[in-house]
């Protein structure tokens, strides 16, 4: 009798340890998935070229055309509606909230040095660039894990030519 109990207590401990393991191993792909549509849509609204500043011989990010751009990838990569907030289909179940987004042009001398004190997060920039920092929270599979939120950080440089 008692090896059954043995065994059952065991099992008990195998499962909560697996369950553990899935969740932390959903929680960084969670993160990595995130990452990589923080830095799309950096990668996108950095590409929006001022087209009356290129006419004027001055390399510059058009701002109202990179937020959309912004926008448009994060919506995508991450399957949000316009308000941030996860479609049905999206692995995602809270808000998508974007804490920054900020235009660095040619206002600025290259090399410029980017911080932002208030999410730690500091990026050396070289021609006009797009920095962005969005929060994402882990929708937790077993419930095993404390809530997981991270601001996730991402910056693009105007490529030019």
């Amino acid at each position: 009798m008692y090896k059954l109990l043995l065994i059952l207590m065991m099992m008990t401990v195998w499962g909560s340890i697996h369950m553990m393991q899935v969740e932390e191993e959903l929680a960084m792909q969670t993160l990595f998935l995130g990452k990589h549509a923080i830095n799309r849509a950096a990668h996108a609204a950095a590409q929006q070229i001022d087209e009356t500043a290129l006419g004027n011989g001055e390399l510059r990010i058009a701002p109202a055309e990179a937020a959309t751009a912004a926008a448009t990838y994060l919506q995508y990569n991450l399957r949000l509606n316009e308000a941030g907030e996860p479609l049905p289909d999206s692995f995602l179940r809270e808000p998508v909230e974007l804490a920054v987004f900020e235009i660095v042009n040619s206002e600025e001398t290259f090399p410029y040095v980017y911080r932002n004190d208030s999410y730690n997060y500091e990026v050396t920039l070289n021609r006009p660039s797009v920095v962005i920092i969005a929060k994402v929270a882990y929708p937790r599979a077993f419930r095993i894990l404390e809530p997981i939120e991270w601001y996730i950080k991402g910056a693009a440089e105007l490529t030019a030519g």
